[in-house]
């Protein structure tokens, strides 16, 4: 079963099913009962932690979710596409493109709104990484190698750059005596990892009580989660040779992030109440929804595709060989499938329950639906072209076991 959940198309799919259920059931005449699951406070109020359902979903699983983004970021820092600079300069700009132009695209829509309506420029900026890759493996099986991982290091910086967005602009209230003391647990966390320590008796309290202390300082306590991924070294030596830490850590827990925590997560935030069609026209007629559909939809395509383009006009940089323009439409289109952190991003902008946030809501899941769709007419279309592409990345005419597309 963890092998099956580790598979990106499967936490993608689960993830769909997990906002379809509660989509579908907060429309029925049982949806009370759905808002009551939501609404149900568990835990101590002595620590502040007498949280609902819904609320321990946002802060608590989906810090595992970003444990698990931030030992992918480091990776890709220091072992992968992001080592080097120029290699990964076209999908860095292109996802700092693909963030700043849907956030204009938005104010542009509610500059008449005022502050309120403006709160939530950040919604159509991020990217779902686990849906993006999963709708990019379900299209075609032929995929070329150098547009998966544009879109893998796309994505990876995108959430690199929605975590800090959530900790510098989504943070009211600051605790810095709080914020001081959960330090402390992370740098113990941290030393134990470094010299290779497991003991889950022992990492998963000094994590727990880092989330716990980021909690009370106010900075959502999702950040937690990625600076705990953070302090795990990448690879360590030992004396039998090198160890993948970072790597074995991610492969143990993203079967829980997949299976349990992101579906979980979409489960509590999908589930508003449209009202039919009347409501649904209501919801798709708000200029904060106008707003968060042009910025997936257009916004995302406009910076990705226009960045890659001036990079790959002005500068040495260039697309990877056999990759065409269509190629990038496609990926830039598969950017504005915008869905767990847009989500969140949307309960911290309005508070969670409210119209507006109800209305994020909806403007996210038919932006997302759009843009995947989009996404798949385009690369279908080149189907026949990939075919070729990993024909060509499989051979290996002196039979030595490495294909010699990687050997030139």
């Amino acid at each position: 079963m963890t092998e099956i959940l580790r598979k990106e198309t499967v936490g993608g799919v689960l993830l769909l099913i997990g906002a379809l259920v509660a989509l579908v059931w907060a429309n029925t005449p049982w949806s009370d009962a759905y808002h009551s699951l939501r609404d149900t406070t568990v835990g101590p109020s002595a620590l502040h932690l007498d949280l609902s359902l819904g609320t321990w979903a946002a802060d608590g699983l989906l810090a595992i979710f970003f444990f698990v983004v931030g030992l992918e970021l480091k990776r890709e820092f220091v072992a992968g596409d992001l080592r080097d600079l120029r290699r990964a300069a076209v999908p860095i700009t292109a996802a700092v493109g693909g963030m700043a132009v849907p956030a204009v695209v938005f104010v542009a829509v509610n500059l008449r709104g005022g502050g309120d309506a403006l709160a939530g420029w950040a919604v159509p900026t991020a990217t779902d990484i686990a849906f993006a890759v999963a709708i990019l493996a379900v299209i075609g099986t032929h995929l070329p190698a150098a547009l998966r991982t544009f879109l893998l290091t796309l994505a990876v910086v995108d959430d690199l750059l929605a975590v800090t967005v959530i900790a510098v602009f989504y943070t009211d209230d600051l605790d810095f005596v709080y914020l001081g003391l959960a330090l402390l647990p992370l740098l113990a966390f941290a030393l134990a990892v470094q010299r290779g320590i497991r003991f889950w008796w022992l990492l998963v309290p000094l994590a727990a009580l880092t989330w716990f202390l980021v909690h009370e300082s106010g900075v959502h306590a999702t950040v937690a989660g990625v600076l705990l991924g953070f302090t795990v070294p990448v690879a360590r030596r030992t004396r039998t040779g090198t160890e993948a830490m970072a790597e074995q850590f991610e492969h143990r827990l993203r079967p829980l992030s997949a299976g349990v925590a992101v579906p979980i997560f979409a489960f509590f935030a999908a589930g508003v109440t449209i009202g039919g069609l009347d409501g649904l026209g209501e919801a798709l007629r708000d200029p904060i929804s106008i707003g968060v559909v042009a910025g997936l939809v257009l916004g995302k395509v406009v910076g990705i595709f226009g960045v890659t383009y001036l990079m790959a006009r002005f500068t040495r940089a260039h697309l990877d060989e056999g990759l065409s323009w269509l190629d990038v439409l496609g990926v830039a289109l598969l950017g504005g499938i915008g869905f767990t952190v847009s989500l969140l991003i949307g309960d911290l902008a309005y508070g969670a329950g409210t119209v507006a946030a109800d209305h994020i809501k909806v403007a996210v899941l038919v932006g997302s639906l759009t843009a995947a769709l989009a996404a798949s007419v385009v690369l279908r279309s080149r189907n026949r072209a990939y075919r070729r592409i990993a024909e060509l990345e499989t051979v290996d005419a002196d039979h030595d076991g490495i294909p010699d597309v990687y050997q030139r």
